[in-house]
C-alpha cells in the first residue's frame, strides 16, 4: 500500500475554519485530514468489487482552497487510459468524498471512494 494515515497528516487549522460549516459531527473531526489529503491533489487506491478482483486507480484533482470553487477530479482505473473518467464538483463536496479513503487509510486499508462517489462519476445520478 502507498499512502499511509499517518504521512497524511493534518491541515493548517486556517484551512481547516474555512471548510467547517460545510460539515457536521464525526466529520469535523476527520476534517483536517481530508483537506490534508485533498491539498495532496491524488490519491492511489483500489475500487473494491464484490465477487471479482480490486481495480487499482489513481485519482488525481486539481487543488483550490475555497469551498465553493470547482475541483475536477479525474480517476484513472487499471493504469489504462481508456478507463479514465472525469467529474467536476464544489471543492467542499469533493473533500466530502474523501473521507471514505480518509477512514480506510487509518484503519490500514487501502483507499478507495463511496459508492455515491462512483455514481456521481458513472452518472448514474442526477
Amino acid at each position: 500500500m502507498g499512502l499511509t494515515f499517518e504521512e497524511i497528516g493534518q491541515a493548517d487549522q486556517r484551512d481547516v475554519g474555512v471548510y467547517l460549516p460545510y460539515y457536521q459531527g464525526n466529520k469535523r473531526t476527520a476534517l483536517p485530514y481530508a483537506i490534508s489529503l485533498y491539498k495532496q491533489g491524488n490519491l492511489e487506491g483500489e475500487r473494491y468489487i464484490e465477487g471479482s478482483t480490486s481495480i487499482p486507480f489513481v485519482a488525481t484533482w486539481n487543488v483550490s482552497m475555497l469551498p465553493a470553487d470547482l475541483t475536477r477530479c479525474r480517476l484513472q482505473f487499471d493504469g489504462d487510459a481508456d478507463l479514465s473518467y472525469e467529474i467536476t464538483m464544489a471543492t467542499f463536496e469533493f473533500v466530502d468524498h474523501l473521507f471514505d479513503p480518509i477512514v480506510a487509510l487509518r484503519n490500514r486499508r487501502t483507499p478507495d471512494f463511496s459508492k455515491s462517489f462512483y455514481r456521481k462519476l458513472l452518472r448514474l445520478e442526477d
